[in-house]
């Protein structure tokens, strides 16, 4: 559907192709914007450009779901041919080494490009805003705070050996 051709880049003034993204990546509900340069560098292709857009995400805290704001460049290399050979035994990768080897395929998909790029800028700790209190929760008799979702654990027994 999103498959860009290496011989269409190839082919391309100054072996660079422009393309612009503006779709919804269903898996992970996000709408997104991007706008993309795929340059053939010789055995390589880059791709650089910006991406933007909004993520529906559930709150770590409240559960809620909320919409999380994307902007941010994208710069990925991708090799024409299989760098096995290359690197046949066991190597360290270091910043600005990481390069996906398309193995001999003649197109790139950017659908699964962007889904995982998305998917590597989400944050850690998915969190709603700054003032979330983490739900409906309430004191016990002892003063401590409960969560209503973990009354289900009061129920549980453990017996004694």
């Amino acid at each position: 559907m999103y498959n860009i051709s290496i011989q269409d880049i190839e082919e391309n003034k100054d072996k660079v192709f422009h393309f612009d993204f503006d779709d919804e990546i269903s898996e992970i509900k996000a709408d997104i914007k991007a706008s993309l340069d795929f340059a053939s560098l010789g055995d390589f292709i880059e791709v650089s450009g910006n991406v933007t857009g909004t993520i529906k995400l559930n709150c770590d805290l409240c559960l809620d779901e909320f919409d999380y704001k994307l902007d941010f460049p994208i710069k990925e290399t991708f090799a024409k041919t299989s760098l096995y050979e290359e690197y046949g035994q066991e190597t360290e990768i270091k910043e600005g080494q990481f390069i996906t080897d398309l193995n001999g395929a003649d197109e790139i998909d950017v659908y699964d490009l962007l889904y995982q790029s998305v998917i590597l800028q989400l944050p850690n700790k998915k969190v709603c805003g700054i003032n979330c209190r983490g739900g409906n929760f309430a004191k016990d008799d002892s003063g401590f705070i409960q969560d209503e979702r973990m009354a289900v654990f009061k129920s549980i027994k453990i017996e004694k050996k």
